[in-house]
């Protein structure tokens, strides 16, 4: 059963001002850092969607195996859209997917493990991390619900997606809120950092 991940990178990055998923994350960048967790957790491919900052995106990942796929509305700010982007490129025998974002390198392998192994074991079709009663990422969705996110158009996001599921979704409770945290800022960055 083949579980790939899509890692949403197709942001413009505007209050960061710069490649924020370029920027350096221990031996590698932010998006580097975002993949091998990915990898270190089971995944068994990863697709990544890029848009704004492509070029220096694609450098980053040049060499790690990762599969590129290009948004062309990244622009319009759509997370949908990149999703959408993404799924068009699922191996035909994936039974489900972890959705993943670009600018979350602080995300914990087991994290990324647990949430696995929670559909493995259930057969939950939405399985997603939660700190606190709050949901984070990377989350996962079951075949089952791809033509419900593949036909999702504005105004409903994924937010709504998930919210319309919420009595579906088989949570996995996570002592941090690393599965919250992302990079919007210079200061995110620092934080996040150490």
């Amino acid at each position: 059963m083949t579980l790939p991940a899509i890692v949403l990178a197709a942001g413009l990055a505007t209050r960061m001002k710069t490649s924020k998923l370029t920027l350096p994350w221990g031996e590698t960048t932010v998006i580097g850092q975002v993949v091998a967790t990915l990898r270190a957790g089971g995944a068994d491919e990863v697709i990544v969607v890029t848009g704004g900052w492509r070029d220096s995106v694609e450098a980053a990942l040049q060499g790690t195996g990762v599969r590129m796929v290009f948004n062309p509305r990244y622009a319009d700010g759509e997370m949908a859209h990149s999703l959408q982007a993404g799924m068009r490129a699922l191996p035909p025998g994936a039974a489900a997917f972890l959705l993943a974002l670009g600018d979350q390198p602080q995300i914990r392998a087991d994290t990324v493990r647990r949430v696995i192994a929670a559909f493995r074991g259930t057969g939950n079709p939405l399985v997603v991390p939660s700190f606190r009663k709050r949901r984070g990422h990377p989350w996962l969705a079951a075949r089952p619900l791809w033509p419900e996110l593949a036909g999702l158009e504005p105004p409903r996001t994924l937010r709504d997606f998930l919210n319309a599921h919420a009595s579906e979704i088989c949570y996995v409770d996570v002592s941090g809120d690393d599965i919250l945290q992302d990079l919007d800022t210079p200061e995110d960055y620092r934080r996040l950092r150490g």
